[in-house]
């Protein structure tokens, strides 16, 4: 069996991790315990929690590349069906159900390894125990907030306000996961009901804190509630009580930079009344069982995110999968409640709606923003998002194809052969030189920051041509054959050299670095490089270049990367070939990135497969929680 999996490493269908952890996991066991070990090690680095055993067919091996290998494993595990499976590992010491400590856990037909198993089972204990509480107010309490959401959300429109209806939702509840896409006014509900909290409160203090997956998406989440505050009626007192800035989950938590420990944990919890996370569709599994670990026992949680955005690098999709159960809509009660809080008439269930009484409470938890306020009929960029989104190709090329030219702000390239390629490479070199102007006439690191952060290629892949190393190494080329950067600085070795831009990729928190940190490398006042990085507050800090973490040049940035950032003009690159990690969401995510104009480098079978290719991340939280 080794000798297999050793093939399907040498094939790249497995990591040597995969290979090492069935090596020392199941050395001494049976083949088809090796097997098993390898294939579900692969399934976590996909991100996925679990691994069903219904998925344990030589079809499903390795995404059905290499059949004849996969053939070959199937075989030297004894050919072995569902139930043989399950015999081996009810009877195998490498397996358990959770109450003792093994490698492994089967649940209901999933396979877990131990920590996923802990970890998912955190999360639906969390949302199960506080979807079950309510935030108490008396009749005098309703009343007072109906009042105050009437102030704060004023409208003549007769659609119902579903920002309005999400305030009440999260006022209203101990946990309360609000969606939507770009432009839907997640920040603008967010300020208007953490007001609305302040008014509440009266004189009592709330302890509010702001946080994101990412410092860039920190940054964002600090700079747009800012401007949402400076549009609301607020007094002195009310201003000096809200919360002004927003840190990562990374920062908040406390976190070593190796290893998973945090400062704030289950016997040291976090001194807060009430959290905001931005961004949740990035929050791994592992992450948000940390971060619930540290809560304490009476705060009030607010999750912000995109439903449809991908999920997050790491395993797990939490928001995802519970956004599935806004369908459902919200029970009789439920109904009744935000009818009297905002006036609007919502659809109320019975329930025996629902597929059991933890899944309606969750529901009454949820609410969608499905206004878009930001994209236009005109805009390109939102009706692209929407069919891409809907998993409409045919809508999306005729977009794209735009025959009436409606659409000023998207335009698609073809991407198939090496002039395309050369294009694609001008290109970056005229969207990239307005910031390396500025470097030349001496401007401050703020300045030349955002004219960076003007405009973004972002890409599917790590590796390759049309991937993060390839296109780096080739812009930063081009760059230098234009005589943007100083042929004498040497940047083809990765060098450091004045106009470098790099990104972050693990945590320093003795730095107050994190992973998706971007920096700009610039000289100072004596004539040394240093890296410069904005953070959340506005302020800058330089660090030198060899006391960095890990990281890359970031001409170039995966999709995944990019999540919790806008750029004004934002240029998406494809493969020239289909590869499963190319999908619809992958896709949504990039085109929502972009504020103002949107690039798209393509050829239209990658774009139309990818399309037709939701992301599905495998565990079994829904199931978990529907049988609750």
């Amino acid at each position: 069996m080794m000798g297999l999996l050793n093939q399907a490493l040498d094939q790249k269908l497995l990591r040597f991790l995969d290979v090492q952890f069935a090596q020392i996991i199941a050395a001494h066991h049976s083949p088809l315990l090796q097997l098993a070990c390898a294939l579900l090690s692969s399934d976590a680095g996909a991100g996925h929690v679990c691994l069903p055993l219904a998925r344990l067919a030589p079809e499903y091996f390795f995404d059905g590349r290499h059949p004849e290998l996969a053939e070959a494993l199937w075989q030297a595990a004894g050919k072995p069906n569902k139930n043989a499976w399950l015999n081996a590992f009810q009877s195998s010491s490498l397996v358990g159900e959770g109450t003792s400590p093994t490698p492994l856990v089967l649940e209901k037909e999933r396979l877990y390894l131990q920590r996923m198993w802990k970890n998912e089972g955190q999360v639906i204990q969390f949302i199960s125990d506080y979807s079950l509480e309510k935030m108490t107010y008396h009749k005098k309490d309703e009343c007072r907030l109906k009042q105050i959401l009437d102030q704060l959300f004023t409208s003549n429109e007769s659609d119902i306000n579903f920002q309005k209806v999400a305030a009440a939702v999260a006022i209203t509840s101990k946990v309360a996961i609000i969606s939507g896409g770009p432009g839907t006014g997640k920040t603008t509900t967010v300020a208007k009901l953490l007001t609305a909290l302040i008014r509440l409160a009266g004189e009592r203090t709330l302890r509010i804190e702001l946080a994101a997956p990412t410092g860039k998406a920190a940054v964002r989440l600090t700079q747009s509630l800012g401007n949402a505050y400076r549009e609301l009626s607020l007094s002195a007192g009310e201003s000096r009580r809200l919360p002004e800035k927003a840190c990562t989950l990374h920062r908040l938590l406390g976190a070593y930079s190796k290893g998973h420990q945090s400062r704030y944990h289950k016997n040291n919890p976090l001194d807060l009344d009430v959290l905001v996370v931005d961004e949740a569709s990035m929050v791994d599994l592992p992450m948000l069982a940390r971060l619930i670990d540290a809560l304490p026992n009476s705060a009030q949680v607010i999750f912000l995110g995109d439903r449809d955005q991908l999920a997050s690098v790491e395993a797990g999709s939490v928001l995802g999968e519970i956004g599935r159960f806004l369908s459902l809509g919200y029970s009789t009660s439920r109904a009744e409640e935000l009818n009297r809080l905002t006036g609007y008439d919502l659809k109320g269930h019975p329930i025996e709606h629902f597929p059991n009484l933890c899944v309606a409470h969750v529901c009454d938890q949820l609410c969608l923003l499905n206004k878009n306020y930001r994209f236009d009929k005109k805009s390109g960029i939102g009706e692209l998002a929407q069919a891409v989104n809907s998993g409409e190709h045919h809508k999306a090329h005729s977009i794209l194809r735009d025959v009436n030219k409606k659409y000023v702000d998207i335009r698609q390239h073809a991407l198939s052969d090496a002039k395309d390629y050369q294009k694609l490479l001008k290109d970056c070199v005229a969207a990239y030189q307005p910031y390396l102007e500025l470097i030349k006439q001496g401007k401050d690191p703020e300045t030349i920051l955002h004219a960076f952060n003007r405009y973004q290629l972002l890409c599917a892949l790590r590796t390759g041509s049309f991937g993060l190393e390839g296109l780096n190494t080739q812009i930063e080329k081009t760059l230098c054959h234009s005589g943007l950067l100083s042929l004498s600085q040497k940047p083809f070795n990765n060098s450091w050299y004045s106009g470098r831009p790099i990104m972050i990729e693990c945590n320093d928190s003795s730095l107050g670095l994190f992973n998706g940190d971007l920096g700009m490398t610039l000289y100072d006042h004596s004539g040394a490089l240093r890296v410069y990085f904005q953070f959340s507050d506005g302020h800058i800090k330089s660090v030198q270049p060899n006391r960095l973490p890990a990281h890359s040049t970031a001409y170039a940035m995966t999709v995944h990367k990019s999540q919790g950032s806008e750029f004004e003009h934002t240029a998406l690159v494809l493969p020239d070939h289909f590869t499963p990690i190319v999908t619809r969401e992958l896709v949504y995510t990039a085109i929502t990135r972009a504020r103002q104009k949107l690039t798209l480098y393509s050829t239209d079978k990658v774009l139309n497969h990818a399309i037709l290719t939701p992301t599905q991340r495998r565990s079994g939280l829904v199931a978990r929680l529907k049988s609750f």
